[in-house]
């Protein structure tokens, strides 16, 4: 039994456990149960969204069938998160909604602000309908700064560096000394100004103020109650229309209608670091002590500094003297929400301040008599023997691959006999026996085209990289993954699908049509004529449904479940490549056919993190380099 959790971060993937599902009584969130306790339910229709009965709300929720198990992802909400003051949840809703505000007849959404056209420098927000006004304070990290444009605030200063810190038009920079300040940069123009924190709406015991950052915050969520007719409810005290009141020194807020407004002043931009800065008692801001005299240079890490003199600490941080005082600043991270959304990775590269989620590239894979996995997971078998569009960037031409299937002397079966890319005037076909050709003449491996093509060998490969990120690797049998960057989303068409994120349409022709049929469907990307074909006439029977139960068969495929590749087998399913390799095993013209589908399941599981370094020994599919071919790789073929 599995006890998994609904998460309240919305891209959170949740993997159901659908085939005994008791909803727990643990609350609701987002009107569906926060808890589900059953056994994990698989599927073999890989890539295809999968119905769950069960689940309440199933609207809120999208199910597909992925690495032979059903995995759902609920509808994504925005964050609710430090929200004390929900919306009551509609019939129709899956997701709770975070109380907005009203002014002068205008719905601001909660989280939003805005500026009064006739005065750019008075701001509002609105924080869980509480509206906060206040005034920017300007800041100008220059001698010479030019006049407010028209319509905006704050000077501008040329150039746009911080301390030492560059400001770029992607993400914003804040000092050190004064975390409330926020500078930006537009087209080489630079701005900086400090904005008062919102009025918190939750309980006192809720609010949270991290080191570094300017505002405090509220932690958790959730509060329908709500207060008499006209009254205003702000953390745990009642207020009553019309009521003017205070919230500390620098706020002052009133009740109408139940709407809060506050104002709240704005402290202007310290210089001194925050152990210096005092409050006076029943003062709003803080100050710094009495000015010293102003030297020439600064004494930083044991080392001296001329005045103006700016140095980096580390990605995050740079330090600028100025007039003898230390002054630093650093980037300002946008919110990352953690874990990734799905086919997405977390990465932080070297050298740079703020990590991100980043996308992964799409893979195709193809292996044995031929099984298709699509780049949005949709996984059929389709034994066409003639050439066919496997790949191609139907928008902007940049590539294309073409695939020949061999019948091999079968009645109904067909494997990948060689591929062909092509990439501007670049060809490159691959063969059996890991023969490789790059515009019409045999290359010997590794073998490269300066900044075009890469072509290596890993330990059981071949590995094609181009400069525009397409990549093909290839066994020199039947077993081919091709991968293709995010930036071709969308662009893709052929036989490994249209790479959407959509499985449900991935068998569309070249027509734009939509086929339900895996033959049909194949058989619409066939390319070159019969004259292409291994096998001139496909066979009239439906290959699909064929059974070949020997014995020997299934006790070689059953080792997909056993120990050798139990590392992996709750991240992937094994039942489809067992499915796939009692296939390839029917009309296998060399006897070791299963070792692709052993192939294919080892990478999906490498893709996930999970190396199976033995496998190989265990089932007798090893590659060993040790018979020299006319490519000089040595190879014992399987």
């Amino acid at each position: 039994m599995e006890f998994m959790w609904l998460s309240r971060n919305p891209m959170k993937r949740v993997v159901l456990t659908v085939a005994l599902i008791i909803l727990g009584g643990t609350g609701r969130v987002d009107g569906v149960s926060e808890s589900i306790i059953g056994s994990r339910e698989t599927c073999d229709s890989e890539g295809e969204d999968f119905t769950v009965d069960k689940i309440p709300n199933t609207r809120c929720f999208n199910c597909i069938c992925k690495n032979g198990f059903v995995e759902c992802l609920k509808q994504q909400c925005p964050s609710i998160e430090g929200c004390y003051t929900l919306l009551e949840l509609r019939n129709d809703e899956c997701c709770h909604r975070c109380k907005g505000c009203v002014r002068n007849g205008v719905h601001h959404p909660s989280g939003t602000e805005w500026t009064e056209v006739n005065d750019p420098c008075r701001i509002l927000t609105c924080k869980a309908g509480v509206i906060t006004e206040s005034k920017l304070r300007c800041y100008t990290p220059c001698s010479n700064p030019i006049p407010a444009a028209p319509g905006h605030c704050c000077p501008i200063c040329l150039g746009c560096y911080v301390n030492g810190q560059k400001v770029t038009a992607e993400r914003t920079v804040t000092t050190t000394e004064d975390p409330c300040v926020t500078c930006r940069c537009n087209m080489g123009r630079l701005t900086c100004a400090k904005q008062a924190c919102p009025v918190l709406h939750c309980p006192a015991s809720r609010i949270v103020h991290d080191s570094g950052e300017c505002c405090p915050h509220c932690t958790g969520s959730g509060r329908f109650f709500s207060p008499p007719k006209g009254a205003c409810m702000l953390g745990t005290t009642l207020y009553d229309s019309g009521t003017q009141f205070y919230v500390d020194e620098c706020t002052r807020c009133s009740c109408t209608n139940s709407a809060i407004s506050c104002t709240k002043e704005t402290c202007p931009v310290l210089e001194c670091n925050s152990e210096h800065q005092s409050t006076l008692p029943g003062r709003c801001c803080p100050q710094c002590p009495l000015v010293e005299q102003s030297r020439a240079s600064c004494t930083y890490g044991g080392r001296t500094y001329g005045d103006g003199e700016s140095w980096k600490l580390d990605p995050c941080k740079a330090c600028a003297c100025m007039q003898g005082k230390v002054r630093c600043a650093m980037p300002m991270c946008p919110p990352l929400n953690t874990p990734c959304p799905p086919n997405s990775r977390l990465q932080h590269p070297e050298g740079q301040c703020c990590p991100r989620c980043v996308e992964s590239d799409g893979v195709c894979t193809v292996f044995g008599d031929p099984h298709y996995r699509t780049f949005d997971g949709k996984f059929f078998s389709f034994k066409g023997p003639c050439k066919y569009q496997l790949a191609s960037d139907c928008v902007g031409h940049t590539f294309s691959i073409r695939v020949t299937n061999d019948a091999r002397s079968t009645k109904a079966s067909a494997w990948t006999k060689t591929i062909a890319l092509k990439v501007g005037e670049l060809k490159v076909n691959l063969g059996q026996k890991m023969r490789v050709k790059v515009n019409g003449k045999k290359v010997e491996i590794p073998y490269r085209v300066p900044h075009r093509l890469d072509i290596n060998r890993t330990v059981d490969s071949v590995l094609v990289s181009t400069q525009i990120g397409i990549k093909i690797l290839w066994d020199g049998i039947s077993f081919l993954e091709v991968s293709a960057p995010t930036s071709y989303r969308g662009r893709l068409c052929g036989l490994c699908g249209n790479f959407n994120s959509l499985p449900k349409d991935d068998f569309t022709t070249r027509r734009g049509r939509l086929l339900q049929d895996s033959q049909r469907f194949g058989q619409s990307w066939a390319v070159g004529g019969k004259k292409r074909c291994a096998r001139t006439r496909l066979p009239n029977v439906d290959v699909s449904g064929r059974r070949c139960r020997g014995r020997k068969d299934h006790r070689l495929c059953n080792r997909l479940r056993t120990h050798i590749f139990d590392p992996c087998h709750k991240k992937v399913n094994p039942t489809m490549y067992y499915k796939a390799c009692l296939q390839d095993m029917c009309e296998c013209p060399t006897k070791n056919c299963y070792c692709e589908s052993f192939m294919a399941y080892a990478h999906e599981c490498k893709r996930l993190g999970i190396e199976l370094p033995h496998w190989r020994k265990s089932t007798r599919c090893r590659t060993v380099w040790d018979v020299t071919d006319d490519t000089g790789f040595r190879r014992r073929l399987r």
